[in-house]
């Protein structure tokens, strides 16, 4: 289910926006502080929680993803990839999750639900991080990647917007969201956790 297998094709579309950015200047750190910035702006979006905030918010989450792209194509482009980038990278990116994820919760008043998504989506991304620590590379399987749930976020801003009210019980689209994520995610990390552990 992951998107991450299309990055092939997504980097293809990347090279105009990369082109852009390199002739005015930008940096692959400037772009991603810039993605942390959309993400915040994403987050205020959800946190208030009405039908055009829903789709602003939307909007917000898939510019956040493809300025995540950018900012690794801007570095190989510029010939600057170094540790510290990727460093910063990873440490904006779950910033970016905790607050989108966090203003999604607040949006709907669900905090425990928010939590249990949060975890769900921070111990992924900490296994596909610790298995690259451990000398096996960059863990990017299971169920759900980071492409993914951006692309969820995304469609369910704009499915709030259309479809607002519960939908099972009491949960509506972004409860059912937030649930997916508090499941799967820890689904997901026990994949990459066990795929890890039988390589090692």
């Amino acid at each position: 289910m992951t998107l991450d297998r299309l990055r092939p094709v997504a980097d293809r579309l990347l090279t105009p926006f990369v082109t852009g950015a390199d002739k005015v200047g930008l940096t692959p750190n400037s772009v991603s502080v810039i993605s942390l910035g959309v993400a915040v702006a994403a987050a205020a979006a959800f946190v208030v929680a009405e039908p055009l905030f829903y789709v602003a918010g939307a909007v917000f989450v898939f510019a956040n993803g493809w300025l995540d792209l950018i900012d690794g194509a801007l570095a190989r482009r510029q010939e600057t990839a170094s540790a510290g980038g990727d460093l910063l990278d990873h440490v904006i990116d779950r910033y970016a999750d905790l607050t989108i994820i966090g203003g999604l919760a607040a949006g709907v008043g669900n905090f425990a639900l928010g939590f249990l998504a949060v975890t769900g989506v921070l111990m992924t991304s900490y296994l596909g991080t610790q298995i690259q620590a451990v000398g096996l590379g960059r863990a990017y399987g299971g169920l759900v990647g980071r492409a993914d749930r951006l692309a969820l976020i995304g469609l369910t801003g704009v499915a709030e917007a259309v479809v607002s009210g519960p939908i099972v019980a009491d949960y509506g689209v972004v409860e059912l969201l937030l649930a997916f994520f508090a499941v799967i995610g820890h689904i997901t990390a026990g994949q990459r956790f066990w795929g890890a552990w039988n390589d090692l």
